[in-house]
Protein backbone atom coordinates (compact mmCIF):
# COMPACT_ATOMS: atom_id res chain seq x y z
CA UNK A 1 0.00 0.00 0.00
CA UNK A 2 1.16 3.61 -0.50
CA UNK A 3 2.18 6.10 2.45
CA UNK A 4 -1.32 8.12 0.98
CA UNK A 5 -3.15 4.96 1.57
CA UNK A 6 -1.53 4.01 4.51
CA UNK A 7 -0.89 6.67 6.28
CA UNK A 8 -3.08 9.46 4.58
CA UNK A 9 -6.49 8.37 3.74
CA UNK A 10 -7.28 6.51 6.85
CA UNK A 11 -7.57 9.70 9.05
CA UNK A 12 -9.16 11.30 6.54
CA UNK A 13 -11.67 8.58 6.04
CA UNK A 14 -12.04 8.69 10.30
CA UNK A 15 -12.75 12.16 10.07
CA UNK A 16 -15.63 12.08 7.18
CA UNK A 17 -17.04 8.76 8.61
CA UNK A 18 -17.39 9.54 12.14
CA UNK A 19 -20.57 12.17 12.29
CA UNK A 20 -24.22 12.20 13.40
CA UNK A 21 -25.37 11.20 9.85
CA UNK A 22 -23.74 7.68 9.75
CA UNK A 23 -24.23 6.71 13.21
CA UNK A 24 -27.84 5.51 12.64
CA UNK A 25 -26.51 3.46 9.86
CA UNK A 26 -23.72 1.89 11.79
CA UNK A 27 -26.25 1.33 14.63
CA UNK A 28 -28.81 -0.61 12.29
CA UNK A 29 -26.18 -2.58 10.20
CA UNK A 30 -24.89 -4.01 13.67
CA UNK A 31 -27.73 -5.08 15.52
CA UNK A 32 -28.63 -8.32 15.56
CA UNK A 33 -25.09 -9.74 15.02
CA UNK A 34 -23.98 -11.90 17.77
CA UNK A 35 -20.84 -14.88 18.46
CA UNK A 36 -18.23 -14.28 16.24
CA UNK A 37 -18.37 -11.82 13.69
CA UNK A 38 -15.97 -11.27 10.73
CA UNK A 39 -15.52 -7.28 9.66
CA UNK A 40 -14.05 -6.11 6.46
CA UNK A 41 -12.82 -2.91 5.82
CA UNK A 42 -12.68 -2.80 10.18
CA UNK A 43 -10.74 1.02 9.50
CA UNK A 44 -10.43 3.11 12.54
CA UNK A 45 -13.30 1.41 14.51
CA UNK A 46 -15.92 3.17 13.77
CA UNK A 47 -18.40 0.73 14.26
CA UNK A 48 -17.12 -0.46 17.42
CA UNK A 49 -19.63 1.27 20.06
CA UNK A 50 -22.35 0.08 17.83
CA UNK A 51 -21.03 -3.90 18.59
CA UNK A 52 -24.56 -5.48 20.37
CA UNK A 53 -23.79 -7.07 23.71
CA UNK A 54 -24.50 -10.67 22.04
CA UNK A 55 -20.95 -10.00 19.75
CA UNK A 56 -18.32 -12.28 21.69
CA UNK A 57 -15.73 -11.57 19.34
CA UNK A 58 -14.59 -9.68 16.00
CA UNK A 59 -12.18 -10.80 13.62
CA UNK A 60 -11.11 -7.74 11.81
CA UNK A 61 -9.83 -7.71 8.54
CA UNK A 62 -8.16 -4.05 6.83
CA UNK A 63 -5.07 -2.84 4.59
CA UNK A 64 -4.06 0.10 6.49
CA UNK A 65 -2.65 -0.70 9.81
CA UNK A 66 -2.78 2.72 10.91
CA UNK A 67 -5.97 2.02 11.64
CA UNK A 68 -5.59 0.05 14.69
CA UNK A 69 -4.06 3.28 16.25
CA UNK A 70 -6.74 5.43 15.40
CA UNK A 71 -8.98 2.52 16.85
CA UNK A 72 -7.32 2.24 20.33
CA UNK A 73 -9.96 4.43 22.55
CA UNK A 74 -12.62 2.91 20.44
CA UNK A 75 -11.44 -0.61 21.66
CA UNK A 76 -10.30 0.38 25.31
CA UNK A 77 -13.70 1.36 26.09
CA UNK A 78 -15.42 -1.66 24.20
CA UNK A 79 -16.16 -5.01 25.87
CA UNK A 80 -15.77 -7.00 22.88
CA UNK A 81 -12.70 -8.96 22.07
CA UNK A 82 -11.09 -7.48 18.59
CA UNK A 83 -8.78 -9.76 17.03
CA UNK A 84 -6.86 -8.16 14.07
CA UNK A 85 -6.53 -11.34 11.65
CA UNK A 86 -5.21 -9.77 7.97
CA UNK A 87 -4.97 -7.05 5.65
CA UNK A 88 -7.13 -8.39 2.74
CA UNK A 89 -10.29 -9.34 2.64
CA UNK A 90 -10.26 -10.53 -0.73
CA UNK A 91 -7.98 -13.75 1.50
CA UNK A 92 -9.22 -14.49 4.59
CA UNK A 93 -7.60 -16.53 6.71
CA UNK A 94 -10.60 -18.55 8.68
CA UNK A 95 -12.04 -21.85 8.37
CA UNK A 96 -15.02 -22.74 6.07
CA UNK A 97 -18.51 -22.01 7.92
CA UNK A 98 -16.89 -21.25 11.32
CA UNK A 99 -18.18 -17.47 12.18
CA UNK A 100 -21.59 -16.80 13.05
CA UNK A 101 -22.19 -13.52 11.15
CA UNK A 102 -19.81 -10.82 8.76
CA UNK A 103 -20.05 -6.91 8.46
CA UNK A 104 -19.23 -4.79 5.77
CA UNK A 105 -19.55 -0.48 6.58
CA UNK A 106 -18.63 1.38 3.28
CA UNK A 107 -16.16 -0.93 1.94
CA UNK A 108 -17.31 -2.66 -0.94
CA UNK A 109 -16.79 0.37 -3.09
CA UNK A 110 -12.85 0.29 -2.51
CA UNK A 111 -11.91 -3.70 -2.18
CA UNK A 112 -9.82 -4.49 -6.06
CA UNK A 113 -11.82 -7.90 -5.95
CA UNK A 114 -14.91 -7.40 -4.21
CA UNK A 115 -16.78 -10.39 -5.88
CA UNK A 116 -14.28 -12.58 -4.88
CA UNK A 117 -13.91 -10.89 -0.95
CA UNK A 118 -17.86 -11.51 -1.15
CA UNK A 119 -17.48 -14.99 -2.10
CA UNK A 120 -15.06 -15.16 0.70
CA UNK A 121 -17.62 -14.05 3.19
CA UNK A 122 -19.70 -16.33 1.80
CA UNK A 123 -17.63 -19.41 2.87
CA UNK A 124 -16.83 -18.31 5.87
CA UNK A 125 -20.02 -17.72 7.55
CA UNK A 126 -22.04 -20.72 8.88
CA UNK A 127 -24.89 -21.69 6.92
CA UNK A 128 -27.93 -19.67 7.70
CA UNK A 129 -25.38 -16.69 8.77
CA UNK A 130 -26.24 -13.15 8.46
CA UNK A 131 -23.92 -10.91 6.55
CA UNK A 132 -25.05 -7.16 7.37
CA UNK A 133 -24.05 -3.90 4.83
CA UNK A 134 -24.61 -0.54 4.84
CA UNK A 135 -22.54 0.71 1.11
CA UNK A 136 -22.76 3.81 -0.87
CA UNK A 137 -23.12 2.65 -4.79
CA UNK A 138 -24.68 2.94 -8.22
CA UNK A 139 -27.17 5.57 -8.27
CA UNK A 140 -30.91 4.41 -9.01
CA UNK A 141 -31.33 8.04 -11.11
CA UNK A 142 -30.34 8.06 -14.66
CA UNK A 143 -28.32 11.54 -14.52
CA UNK A 144 -26.71 10.57 -11.87
CA UNK A 145 -25.37 7.28 -13.07
CA UNK A 146 -24.10 9.48 -16.03
CA UNK A 147 -21.75 11.39 -13.94
CA UNK A 148 -20.44 8.59 -11.31
CA UNK A 149 -19.28 6.65 -14.20
CA UNK A 150 -17.68 9.86 -16.04
CA UNK A 151 -15.93 10.64 -12.25
CA UNK A 152 -15.25 7.39 -11.25
CA UNK A 153 -11.70 7.24 -12.80
CA UNK A 154 -10.39 10.27 -11.20
CA UNK A 155 -12.22 9.69 -7.70
CA UNK A 156 -10.89 6.22 -7.68
CA UNK A 157 -7.47 7.38 -8.04
CA UNK A 158 -7.88 10.33 -5.47
CA UNK A 159 -10.39 8.12 -3.16
CA UNK A 160 -7.52 4.69 -2.62
CA UNK A 161 -9.53 2.83 -4.74
CA UNK A 162 -12.91 3.79 -4.14
CA UNK A 163 -15.68 2.97 -6.81
CA UNK A 164 -18.51 5.24 -6.85
CA UNK A 165 -20.71 3.40 -9.14
CA UNK A 166 -20.72 -0.19 -8.01
CA UNK A 167 -24.11 -2.18 -8.31
CA UNK A 168 -24.30 -3.54 -4.43
CA UNK A 169 -27.20 -5.35 -4.40
CA UNK A 170 -26.26 -7.01 -7.89
CA UNK A 171 -22.70 -8.10 -6.18
CA UNK A 172 -24.07 -9.38 -2.68
CA UNK A 173 -26.39 -11.37 -4.77
CA UNK A 174 -24.29 -12.73 -7.78
CA UNK A 175 -22.11 -13.92 -4.50
CA UNK A 176 -24.81 -16.43 -3.27
CA UNK A 177 -26.16 -15.03 -0.57
CA UNK A 178 -30.07 -15.72 -0.40
CA UNK A 179 -32.99 -13.44 1.89
CA UNK A 180 -31.48 -10.33 0.29
CA UNK A 181 -33.30 -7.37 2.12
CA UNK A 182 -32.08 -3.77 1.51
CA UNK A 183 -33.11 -0.48 1.81
CA UNK A 184 -31.51 2.52 -0.45
CA UNK A 185 -31.55 5.81 0.77
CA UNK A 186 -30.27 8.96 -1.48
CA UNK A 187 -27.42 10.88 -0.52
CA UNK A 188 -27.61 14.67 -0.27
CA UNK A 189 -24.38 14.59 -2.67
CA UNK A 190 -25.81 12.86 -5.74
CA UNK A 191 -22.70 11.78 -7.58
CA UNK A 192 -22.08 9.83 -4.57
CA UNK A 193 -25.44 7.63 -4.94
CA UNK A 194 -27.41 5.58 -3.24
CA UNK A 195 -26.96 4.03 0.36
CA UNK A 196 -27.26 0.43 0.43
CA UNK A 197 -28.07 -0.87 4.20
CA UNK A 198 -29.19 -4.51 4.60
CA UNK A 199 -28.72 -7.62 5.11
CA UNK A 200 -28.55 -11.16 3.69
CA UNK A 201 -27.81 -14.95 4.32
CA UNK A 202 -25.38 -17.32 3.47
Amino acid sequence: MSFYGDKILPRVIDRLLDNSDMAPYRQRACDGLSGVVVEIGFGSGLNVPYYPEAVERVLAVDPAELGRELAADRLADSPVDVEFIGLDGQTLPIDDASVDGALATFTLCTIPDVDRALRELHRVLRPGAPFHFVEHGRAENAGSRRWQDRIDPVWTRIAGGCHLNRPIDDLIRSAGFTDVSIERSVLDRPVTGSIFAGRAVR
